[in-house]
């Protein structure tokens, strides 16, 4: 992944904040602001970002959650959101893609959601925590993630599915680490087997 790509993590917690930039600091550049007033401030110091993180609780003074992300929307149309939930909910993952988010990730969730939903929100791509969404509390797979495992049950390599989809190897591993985690499955091979029987893939 591209060491230019930049990333604005707004909550009010500090430690929040830290938290994030110790998880993405080595793929992205870090900016931090503790609401949207201050968000939109920083773009407009230090000109574009790819992604910002909302943490979704609307707090009691500033500009956050569902206003804030409306906000950011309206002022940069081309950023990716990340809606950063308490929990995993499929309410609230509705209500922040429909405010403008392009992603959702709950905080009670592996640390990999949030990569995901860092990484998709950055390529313009919906991600939606599978926490949120999985049918009776089964595994549940995004659609890039369903696409990935397609192509390894298809026998392309992890170089030629980056390559086939237009995305960096580091990018394809993270999302084949997540498909491992989800179905449980030792290995890619393992994970197509599950896959196939329960017709994530064909």
């Amino acid at each position: 992944m591209s060491e230019e790509r930049r990333c604005l993590v707004i909550d009010e917690q500090p430690a929040i904040r830290l938290g994030i930039r110790r998880l993405l600091g080595d793929r992205y550049e870090i900016e931090e602001a503790e609401d949207g007033r201050a968000a939109l401030k920083v773009i407009t110091s230090l000109g574009e970002f790819d992604v910002a993180i909302v943490e979704l609780v609307t707090g009691p003074r500033g500009l956050t959650g569902i206003p804030a992300i409306r906000a950011l929307r309206k002022a940069k149309p081309g950023l990716g959101i990340v809606a950063y939930g308490i929990r995993a909910e499929k309410r609230a993952a509705a209500e922040a893609i429909d405010a403008g988010a392009t992603a959702y990730a709950g905080k009670c969730s592996p640390a990999e959601a949030l990569m995901q939903a860092v990484d998709a929100a950055a390529d313009a791509e919906q991600f939606i925590d599978p926490a949120a969404v999985a049918p009776n509390g089964g595994p549940g797979l995004t659609r890039r993630q369903r696409e990935i495992l397609q192509h390894y049950a298809d026998g392309r390599s992890t170089a030629a599915v980056a390559e086939h989809l237009g995305l960096s190897t580091e990018t394809v591993r993270t999302h084949t680490k997540a498909v491992l985690s989800r179905l449980q499955a030792n290995d890619r091979a393992h994970a197509v087997a599950i896959g196939l029987r329960s017709s994530l893939i064909e």
